[in-house]
């Protein structure tokens, strides 16, 4: 599993909802162009402050950048976080409460 990887993904992902440049998140986030860039190519990954100006400037919870699945469709997340992650707190809580 590669967390920077779905990071990417789900970057893009989110940013081309918004109708974003690199250049335009960058304007948001008081960045440098190339810094979005070199996210985007696994080149740099963003500081704990620049992560949320990205998710603010996407609308979006910070999470949802990691996200496994999130770029590749809503619901498609939704059923995952219904079927793996509600079973898995459950049993979780069933066990040790």
């Amino acid at each position: 599993m590669s967390f920077q990887r779905d990071f990417i993904e789900n970057l893009k992902y989110y940013r081309s909802l918004k109708g974003y440049s690199q250049a335009k998140l960058a304007e948001l986030c008081q960045c440098q162009p190339a810094t979005i860039g070199c996210i985007e190519c696994a080149r740099q990954f963003p500081s704990f402050d620049l992560l949320f100006k990205i998710s603010t400037a996407l609308e979006i919870h910070p999470a949802d950048l990691f996200l496994r699945n999130a770029s590749k469709s809503t619901l498609n997340t939704r059923k995952i976080m219904s079927t793996d992650f509600i079973s898995y707190v459950s049993k979780f809580v069933e066990e040790n409460f």
